[in-house]
């Protein structure tokens, strides 16, 4: 008897497409769309139209000849992703809602109401593949990169566990994106030649301040501009001029974000609110006539303070390190955690599309210090930082 498979369709062709190949290698598939956002109000026009997805994702069904059904998790999307959002953003906090929409609606919820349909897996249309192995008469599912490193989306998935990977299965992984839409063509789908979606998962692009805006008011602020050399930042950075008593009193340094003052820098204009921006952002500071581009570098949401500096390169925005405390720490190979005391070389990166960069893990009793080989840019708190040993992502964890 043929296994059941429900395929997220979001009226995509990746998610067309992992439909498609699914009933070629013989499993009975159906097809489901999620609704997950009913407010249109903050969605930048025509960028995700989700009447036009379901219908999309309508129109590859009835081609296929698969089921289809309509889910309307709104209200715990709103939960879980959207209230977590603004939670985090009110906190001064950089969240990545992508992630947790893997983890907590499609891989969970989703996958819930696939059971209920007597589901044997759940697949999706990500880049990503997935492994199993056995050691010691236990199957162990290994997530690893997808095949088309442009589009490689396992650091999307670096949140799920062993129980949500045992139901997962990623058919396009092993494919490169032209190979995908070349198959939606030969299969006479309609999301052939359809425009890749942007933005936050499920909801499209949207104007963040605009989005924010529901819930966090806005609040005039200054915007203060540092100079490189203005504020002691070289010897912050170079450890050189410390002397470190132990191993840990060195990698709290290097993990600990530069303190700002509200005094320092000049003022070079006003926002809306600190909680609307983050760290590494260039647009949408409306302050001109610098010779190199501004970017983020700090905010202090309680002072309602920007502080930011000329450059990519601006000191400001570089850190050796991170920590994420003992809570956050989440592994997706349990069986390769790092005990306490004990230390590991990984690849690591903390954004999506980040190239990986070699850094040491450190597990101590409170939590896991990750100090790389070179400066990173940009590092926030709320972000997500995914470890991996070649292509196999081991780990992932909610920077502090």
């Amino acid at each position: 008897m043929a296994k059941r498979v429900v395929v997220g369709l979001s009226g995509g062709v990746d998610s067309s497409v992992t439909a498609h190949l699914l009933i070629e290698q013989g499993y009975e598939v159906i097809g489901m769309f999620m609704r997950n956002w009913v407010d249109d109000s903050v969605i930048i026009s025509e960028e995700c139209p989700w009447v036009e997805d379901s219908n999309d994702a309508l129109a590859v069904a009835e081609k296929l000849g698969i089921p289809f059904h309509v889910i309307d998790l709104s209200e715990q999307y709103k939960e879980r992703i959207v209230d977590y959002m603004f939670a985090e953003y009110e906190k001064g906090r950089t969240p990545n809602p992508d992630i947790l929409c893997n983890r907590e609606v499609k891989f969970d919820i989703f996958l819930k109401a696939a059971m209920k349909l007597k589901a044997d897996f759940v697949a999706t249309g990500h880049y990503c593949q997935k492994e199993t192995i056995v050691e010691n008469g236990k199957e162990i599912h290994r997530l690893l990169a997808g095949a088309d490193t442009n589009k490689d989306q396992s650091y999307f998935l670096c949140q799920l566990n062993q129980d949500q990977l045992a139901k997962a299965l990623f058919p396009i992984g092993h494919l490169q994106k032209p190979e995908v839409r070349a198959i939606a063509k030969e299969a006479d789908l309609i999301t052939a030649d359809k425009k890749d979606s942007q933005g936050l998962c499920f909801i499209g692009k949207v104007r963040l301040p605009d989005f924010l805006q529901q819930q966090l008011a806005p609040k005039k602020g200054e915007i203060r501009e540092l100079e490189a050399d203005a504020v002691n930042f070289s010897s912050f950075l170079e450890k050189d001029v410390f002397h470190f008593d132990t191993k840990l009193e060195e990698l709290k340094h290097h993990t600990k974000p530069y303190e700002y003052q509200p005094t320092d820098g000049k003022k070079i204009g006003e926002h809306n609110g600190a909680h609307y921006f983050t760290i590494g952002q260039r647009k949408g500071l409306a302050v001109g006539g610098t010779p190199e581009p501004l970017f983020v570098i700090h905010k202090d949401t309680k002072q309602n303070v920007i502080y930011t500096g000329q450059g990519e390169n601006h000191p400001g925005l570089l850190r050796k390190g991170l920590f994420v405390p003992a809570n956050a720490v989440h592994w997706v190979r349990p069986d390769m955690a790092l005990k306490t005391g004990e230390s590991k070389v990984y690849d690591a990166r903390i954004r999506y599309r980040q190239p990986l960069e070699k850094a040491e893990l450190y597990m101590e009793t409170d939590g896991l210090y990750i100090i790389f080989e070179e400066y990173q840019k940009g590092i926030a708190s709320g972000q997500f930082v995914a470890w991996y040993d070649k292509n196999e992502l081991i780990g992932s964890g909610e920077i502090q």
